[in-house]
């Protein structure tokens, strides 16, 4: 029954891209040339350790593991695939992996292909990835396979009377790093006891992003001055429609925004919400972002060093897809407003609990909160601090994992 939903989910993806939807087209196109990659890319008598993630987001928990393993055991060679399209695209010329492809639909024969052509040495799956024609072939080559940052939940297939067959693809692992006791006993629960509790690797990857973080003289150009700043990250246009009329209305704060998406139409839009001088970062001067109210991030790639120009920070995607990495945003110590749609993201209950992240539902809530801080700068100084003492008091959880397997 599985690998029949496979084949069906395969047909739709096809139709979908028939009928032109961008990123089926982008999974199918990039799937037709993954063994080729590898074909190509293969060394003969060279040791390859596979990473698989979903998208941007695991790939930013595996990038710690990846670049110690890069550093501690240069004779390895790294194979990472991807599911998605938008993690693929952003990090297809990734440094530290020797080969990057789209990781091929998960039918036994794709599996049994992709694994015997790559012989890999340890395969290691990010978070939620548990592919089981893939697992299964892992484990009939006797591969080591991990599980690492991976989180479970109560509701999950793997818990439910019916999901024995889900059960057995948890097996395959020979060993699963999980992300807090709630994942182990859960585990526990079903008989899964090769398990070890060692966080997310994220916050190993912000602390990384804070020691490296780049200065931008355009951006400092923009805060310079007494005025607060406010950086709105991944924004959608439902979190505009929250944030944006409490700072129409209130000339104490600069405005940075970095879209989720950075087409004219959207930078567009933003433009026509601001009420107040508003210039682009690719094509502003010096003089023009000096005396701007806002400053929109018309570009990929900064959003993770603007954060360290702001004293708060507003993370979009809660009032839609789910919450984007509210992470890289308190690793500088500011607090963190984020929309309700957080349940899945342990990192925003934890923020939430410790005080350095705020979960608002309308701009009306949202006003309430920023004028207590407007009011009260000690708050926001405490709130900010817990931010930061949140993140570093987590990080570490690539030094436990990587102390624990024998490469």
């Amino acid at each position: 029954m599985y690998t029949l939903g496979i084949y069906i989910y395969i047909g739709l993806v096809k139709l979908a891209a028939l009928f032109g939807h961008r990123k089926a087209k982008k999974m199918i196109e990039g799937r037709k040339e993954s063994f080729a990659k590898l074909g190509e890319g293969i060394e003969q008598g060279a040791d390859y350790l596979w990473f698989h993630v979903s998208s941007l987001g695991e790939f930013e928990q595996g990038r710690p593991l990846m670049e110690r393993i890069k550093a501690e055991y240069p004779q390895y060679k790294i194979v990472l695939t991807f599911f998605s399209p938008s993690g693929y695209e952003s990090a297809k010329k990734y440094q530290f992996a020797d080969i990057i492809c789209y990781m091929p639909f998960d039918t036994v024969l794709n599996a049994k292909r992709f694994v015997r052509m790559l012989k890999p040495k340890m395969a290691f799956f990010v978070k939620y990835e548990f592919w089981m024609n893939f697992l299964f072939e892992l484990k009939c080559c006797k591969v080591p396979t991990y599980s690492i940052s991976s989180i479970f939940r109560q509701g999950q297939t793997f818990f439910r009377p019916w999901g024995f067959y889900y059960r057995k693809a948890l097996r395959c692992f020979d060993h699963l790093y999980v992300q807090n006791e709630t994942s182990r006993q859960l585990l526990s629960e079903i008989g899964i006891n090769n398990v070890t509790i060692t966080g997310d690797t994220r916050f190993d990857r912000v602390a990384k992003i804070l020691e490296i973080s780049r200065q931008l003289p355009l951006v400092e150009a923009f805060v310079a001055g007494s005025k607060k700043v406010f950086i709105a990250g991944s924004s959608w246009g439902p979190d505009e429609e929250v944030y944006m009329p409490y700072f129409n209305n209130n000339k104490g704060w600069k405005l940075i925004i970095a879209s989720h998406e950075v087409d004219e139409a959207r930078i567009k839009d933003i433009t026509s919400k601001v009420n107040g001088i508003c210039v682009r970062y690719t094509k502003a001067t010096m003089d023009e972002v000096r005396v701007a109210d806002c400053l929109i991030i018309d570009c990929f790639g900064l959003l993770s060093s603007i954060y360290r120009y702001g004293n708060v920070a507003y993370v979009g995607g809660g009032f839609g897809v789910g919450i984007h990495n509210i992470l890289e945003a308190a690793v500088y110590g500011i607090p963190v407003f984020f929309g309700p749609n957080n349940a899945k993201f342990q990192e925003a209950t934890s923020l939430k609990e410790c005080g350095g992240g705020i979960e608002i539902h309308s701009a009306d809530d949202f006003a309430s909160r920023m004028r207590c801080f407007d009011e009260n700068t000690d708050e926001l100084r405490a709130a900010g601090k817990a931010a930061g003492s949140y993140v570093s008091e987590n990080s570490g959880a690539t030094d436990k994992i990587i102390s624990t397997i024998k490469f």
